[in-house]
């Protein structure tokens, strides 16, 4: 078990690995830790915490870019998603939060039920029929090789709420986490079709959707 102390930014956001989150850091605590992570390239981990608590399971952020210094020592960051992790301890020595955490693998898939190609097509093709219809196009891959699992690449860009997203966060492979996608977005096609005709309808007859 590898585990290690990082610095915790909890937030009512759920981060997942390969994602981009930009954040505006104002907190005097949080402006502390931000530019110790920055000036030491080190990753924080971002949690989600709401009204209804903190979750165990969250994710590291590393710092990519930092956008805009105010005066007053604020800053605007672009941070991205890297690895899934559990919170052990909660520490609260310095004037922001600390959490010893155990970093989370995903468990390998046995050969027998290793992704098969035809599959993984019957996804993106799923994901590309909801991709249009949410943003009028297709999502053009770069074709580059990419560094994160697909099932992360496509979450990225879809619409699911921060319940969902802990959800995909806690599941440790790639498997099961593309099986909650196909499920998710099967559900989400018909309310998608019927926006879409209702939108066709209303321009039609000259009204407007609110």
């Amino acid at each position: 078990m590898r585990t290690k102390r990082i610095p915790l930014f909890p937030l009512d956001v759920v981060l997942l690995p390969g994602a981009t989150l930009p954040l505006h850091i104002f907190e005097q605590r949080y402006k502390l830790m931000i530019s110790g992570c920055f000036n030491e390239n080190r990753e924080f981990g971002i949690i989600q915490a709401g009204n209804n608590g903190v979750a165990t399971v969250g994710c590291t952020a590393a710092i990519t870019q930092k956008i805009k210094d105010y005066p007053d020592g604020r800053m605007d960051i672009l941070t991205q998603g890297r690895t899934a992790f559990r919170a052990l301890k909660l520490l609260q020595e310095k004037e922001y939060h600390e959490v010893v955490v155990e970093y989370l693998s995903d468990v390998p898939t046995p050969r027998h039920e290793s992704i098969d190609c035809r599959e993984t097509d019957g996804l993106f093709a799923l994901f590309q029929e909801c991709h249009s219809l949410i943003y009028g196009q297709i999502w053009v891959t770069t074709g580059t090789r990419p560094q994160w699992p697909l099932s992360y690449q496509l979450a990225a860009r879809l619409p699911l709420d921060l319940e969902e997203k802990q959800k995909l966060l806690e599941i440790r492979d790639e498997l099961n986490r593309q099986d909650f996608l196909i499920d998710w977005m099967n559900q989400l096609l018909p309310r998608l079709g019927n926006q879409q005709r209702a939108r066709s309808t209303a321009a039609g007859t000259g009204h407007r959707l609110n």
